[in-house]
């Protein structure tokens, strides 16, 4: 299937919102909020992470998720690898010396393993390497549809119920499904009058995504930058993360380019799974965070969550093209 030119530009090695967010990280460090302006914007995002699930609710057919669930075997290993296997890894992550990884960066990379999957770019691979791309969107939108439940709970049961640096607990979390679910369930039952116009005006839920992204880098790495939350991570913490986050990917690349011969996928459904079953949610992510944890301590759950981002991008775009570049006979996962 010939990919359009929007999908190719779409796979770029340097994402756009990434560069934003870094900028954002700078402002937050150099000219943090503080005071009544702190408390502003902490209320505008807190409104603006209300309207980004509304308008996921709203945009999405229920009647297209029920179609690609038909694939159960595929949805499945999907679904399995994103909230089973990739949290096993997270918690295997936790048991790495203090030394070695601080415990609140600990906490941040289980937090990055409960995340749903992506839904933009894992289409947008599993095209460019002439995957299963309809069953790439259910996976990814049921992933996303799960994870606004699935998440805060592993969180209260992984991360609050642990001791661990969290929110509130179960208060928390119940927070959480307030400010999440109950505006996309709004989103759902107002889906059949509004959902073909914001489907037609994809602009507006993109402006919102990024939005509130930034709203919420910006609010807790001024947190951070005011209580010093961020003082004690040095350049080698940094490297020792970028390090962490890469072999995690490679770890569930692997697997996934595994299992998905083991349990019999052909070609396409294989690079579904491989792409789906490998990425974490930038966009669900920060905002779930600066829901789910305190402001300071959000901060340090962000980090790895922005760096994994990136090195998915960056590995998978190389991926892509070489798996659209093989023969379907005898593929194998590049090195």
């Amino acid at each position: 299937m010939p990919v359009p030119p929007s999908l190719k530009k779409a796979a770029t090695w340097i994402d756009p919102l990434v560069a934003m967010i870094i900028g954002v990280l700078v402002l937050g460090l150099l000219l943090p909020a503080r005071g009544g302006f702190a408390d502003g914007l902490d209320t505008v995002t807190n409104i603006a992470i209300v309207l980004l699930f509304f308008l996921y609710g709203a945009r999405m057919s229920t009647s297209e998720v029920w179609a690609g669930l038909k694939n159960w075997r595929l949805q499945g290993s999907m679904l399995a690898s994103t909230y089973v296997i990739f949290p096993i890894l997270g918690i295997a992550v936790t048991l790495l010396p203090d030394s070695v990884v601080a415990p609140d960066l600990q906490t941040g990379l289980l937090y990055l393993s409960l995340l749903p999957s992506t839904v933009q770019s894992s289409v947008v691979f599993t095209s460019i390497a002439r995957g299963n791309v309809a069953g790439a969107i259910c996976g990814a939108t049921v992933s996303n549809v799960l994870g606004i439940v699935l998440t805060p709970v592993l969180v209260g049961l992984l991360i609050v119920g642990t001791g661990q640096q969290g929110g509130s607990g179960g208060s928390g979390v119940l927070d959480t499904l307030l400010m999440l679910l109950v505006p996309f369930a709004v989103g759902q039952v107002a889906e059949r009058w509004i959902g073909r116009w914001i489907r037609a005006h994809k602009h507006l839920t993109r402006f919102t995504d990024r939005t509130t992204i930034l709203l919420v880098a910006y609010g807790a790495v001024s947190e951070a930058q005011v209580s010093g939350a961020w003082s004690h991570i040095t350049a080698f913490a940094l490297v020792i993360l970028l390090a962490v986050c890469a072999v995690m990917l490679a770890i569930m690349l692997s697997l996934n380019w595994w299992a998905g011969a083991r349990i019999g996928l052909n070609r396409e459904d294989r690079i579904a799974l491989l792409m789906c079953g490998s990425k974490k949610s930038l966009a669900t992510g920060l905002p779930m965070a600066s829901v789910l944890f305190a402001p300071a301590v959000a901060a340090s759950v962000a980090l790895p969550v922005i760096l994994f981002h990136q090195i998915q991008l960056f590995t998978c775009a190389i991926l892509a093209r070489r798996l659209a570049a093989a023969e379907p006979e005898g593929v194998q996962l590049p090195a």
